[in-house]
């Protein structure tokens, strides 16, 4: 059987699509870096939209890595009326909804609990190689 997907949902993987074009082709802000959609979430209604974005950020810039989330979310949110314009133009929908950027923290955490994972399982083959030395 089938997964429906309800009508909310399709229109927030288009805005997903559609936004992901927009700010690579059309957004020309050179403050702002690379920046992806991971994901967007729609009201049943469809008049309001929060975008998940995650910043790709230089090495040069961790110090400051999060002034520069900063900078790149009121870029972004100074923008949305532009790109919801622009989104109106290229999907047909009553009403094009309120857009509001946040950012997406699922990848650092990603990689976080990654690095947490690898130092433990370092760290449990290092006291085993001291067990297996010691017998």
């Amino acid at each position: 059987m089938a997964k429906t997907f309800s009508r909310h949902e399709r229109v927030a993987q288009e805005i997903q699509k559609e936004i992901a074009f927009i700010l690579q082709r059309e957004i020309k802000d050179p403050r702002l870096g690379m920046v992806t959609v991971s994901a967007v979430e729609v009201s049943r209604d469809l008049a309001y939209a929060k975008i998940f974005v995650s910043f790709f950020i230089l090495d040069e810039e961790q110090a400051d890595e999060h002034e520069r989330i900063k900078i790149n979310l009121s870029v972004l949110n100074d923008a949305a009326g532009f790109i919801r314009s622009l989104l109106g133009k290229q999907m047909r929908l009553r009403i094009v909804p309120h857009l509001s950027f946040e950012y997406d923290k699922s990848l650092t955490e990603g990689m976080r609990m990654s690095n947490l994972v690898t130092s433990v399982i370092m760290k449990d083959k290092a006291r085993k190689s001291d067990i297996d030395e010691d017998e």
